[in-house]
């Protein structure tokens, strides 16, 4: 879709200090800022490599520690999007023609996916695809029961996009709403068509209604992930009550074999049981929850990138030269930039802090200062470091940008939103949703998906910052879009099928070397399935419809 580069690419919050500070950078140098930079070794033979496979408005800096010499290369032509990180990785290409040794997070982000996914995760793929496959064969016992529900998802989430995309042309809309949609849009087409055709209709306009009037909560807050979040989902279930409404009637239903009787009673006690206690542990370390990229070794096992990396951390070169901070200080004076070096160069957890020299490094009558702290900002100690170095400079002017801040600029913005936002989604779904099914269905509903968001930030705690994987963190939007997409779906109570359905289809497309979009995936598959579970574990009684408005538009 051509319209999706009208969605913001850059991944980080807008509005916060750092995200301002790293604007400003780039405005007055053109380059670095919220882009982490290339860390090259140059060849020994030829020292001056690395300064001239830089290219035309590179900034670099050079340092040597403990016989190693480094240089940190930003790119001339780097912006925090998809076009500025294809202009990086060519100068990283340059730099490896040339003779250099290059590594930092760009280059381990793109060696993890330039592999591909070998064997055993294409094996993975094809077994995903295969079992979605069958799995609607099941369901719907017919070839045309398993297209339906896919052309209704397609269109779902081919309208909820277009939705999205044109709000995007008023208001600053991240590119990460491309992943929530398709998956929310397969969860409801495959749940309502599995329905019978008036159940259908009346969960589409109760429960598409509530979501929508949640999701359009949470636009209103300023946080970047948050808002988008917000605008995706209530673009989903307003479209996939339009759908539901005009185009599912016209399609015709497969017919569906009886389910058999005869369920064994304790298996069907234990199991909604058995679900509660697992989501209530998942909601329970979401509170231990480190927001940041993963960790630089977590990144990739093999490659240049990583054998660059191995290399620094052999000769004991901190692994916060990553992600270093960019200290915009507004006089370029002398006096100035050194005062801010020392201020910065004596916080606890900082490895070096030095105010280069250079047109690349002073400009229109600012300097920059590159800080790099000993631990990558992901960590605890690196956080703490971020945040110590902003105290330092508080009240001299000096603005600190650079990639170590985006990700507490997350916290600081999205975050700390969430105690404010959920409450006030969690009414609006209520309010809605109570007209329509009466209070004590609804509250049922509303707690099963408050309960299916909150175990979407605890799976990557468990699978991936503490799993096998060790990331040490989690990238900070995952939690918000996958908790925003299994309210949205929990809150319509669907069935096992439809959930097994969107977690097969996007492990299908997910599983593979490159960290943030398996994590990514099985965020998805595993909330998908905790909120059929959590559907399960807390049952409702049977809806009153009697006292129902019969216009979806009031609803809405």
């Amino acid at each position: 879709m051509a319209g999706l580069g009208r969605f913001d690419q850059s991944f980080t919050t807008v509005g916060g200090p750092g995200h301002r500070a790293n604007q400003e950078v780039h405005e007055r140098y053109g380059n670095g800022a919220a882009v982490p930079p290339l860390v090259a070794v140059a060849p020994p033979e030829d020292p001056g490599a690395v300064a001239r496979a830089a290219g035309p408005g590179a900034r670099t800096l050079t340092r040597t520690e403990r016989g190693l010499t480094y240089t940190l290369v930003y790119p001339g032509a780097g912006r925090a999007d998809l076009a500025g990180l294809a202009a990086i990785e060519e100068t990283a290409r340059a730099l490896r023609a040339a003779g250099a040794e290059v590594t930092g997070v760009l280059p381990l982000t793109a060696d993890s996916a330039a592999g591909g996914p070998g064997p055993l995760a294409l094996a993975a793929r094809a077994a995903c695809a295969l079992g979605l496959l069958v799995l609607l064969v099941v369901t719907f016992r017919s070839p045309l029961g398993v297209l339906v529900p896919l052309l209704l998802a397609a269109t779902t989430a081919v309208g909820a996009l277009l939705v999205t995309e044109a709000v995007a042309s008023v208001t600053p809309v991240s590119f990460v709403v491309v992943y929530l949609v398709p998956v929310a849009s397969l969860v409801l087409a495959v749940h309502r068509r599995a329905l019978p055709p008036g159940a259908a209709a009346r969960s589409a306009r109760a429960f598409g209604a509530a979501g929508a009037a949640a999701c359009g909560v949470l636009a209103l807050f300023p946080g970047t992930f948050l808002r988008s979040a917000g605008i995706a989902g209530a673009a989903v279930c307003l479209t996939g009550l339009a759908v539901a409404r005009w185009l599912d009637p016209l399609l015709p239903r497969a017919e569906r074999a009886p389910r058999r009787a005869g369920r064994r009673p304790s298996a069907s006690r234990a199991l909604p049981r058995v679900a509660l206690v697992l989501l209530v542990l998942c909601a329970g370390a979401a509170s231990f929850l480190r927001v940041g990229n993963p960790e630089a070794r977590a990144l990739v096992a093999a490659g240049p990138a990583r054998a660059g990396l191995d290399r620094l951390a052999a000769a004991g070169v901190a692994p916060g030269v990553l992600n270093p901070l960019e200290v915009l200080v507004p006089s370029g004076s002398a006096g100035a930039a050194d005062a801010a070096v020392r201020a910065a160069g004596a916080v606890p957890g900082v490895r070096f802090a030095v105010a280069p020299d250079g047109p690349g490094w002073r400009r229109d009558g600012t300097a920059l200062v590159v800080v790099v702290p000993q631990e990558e900002p992901m960590t605890a100690g690196g956080a703490r470091t971020v945040e110590a170095v902003r105290a330092a400079l508080a009240g001299t002017g000096a603005r600190v940008g650079g990639s170590g801040v985006v990700d507490r600029d997350l916290v600081a913005g999205d975050y700390r939103l969430l105690p404010y936002a959920v409450p006030a989604a969690a009414l609006a779904a209520f309010a809605v949703l109570a007209r329509r099914e009466g209070a004590p269905r609804a509250a049922r509903s509303l707690l099963a998906a408050l309960l299916a968001a909150g175990a979407a930030a605890g799976v990557p705690v468990l699978l991936w910052q503490y799993g096998p994987a060790a990331t040490g963190a989690v990238t900070g939007w995952v939690p918000l879009v996958v908790g925003a997409c299994a309210f949205c779906v929990t809150l319509e109570r669907p069935a096992l099928p439809a959930a097994a359905a969107a977690a097969l289809a996007v492990l299908a497309t997910g599983i593979g070397p490159q960290v943030e979009l398996a994590l990514l995936a099985s965020g998805f598959a595993l909330t998908t399935l905790l909120g059929a579970a959590a559907a399960r574990a807390l049952p409702v009684p049977e809806p009153d419809h009697r006292l129902t408005p019969r216009s979806s538009p009031r609803l809405v």
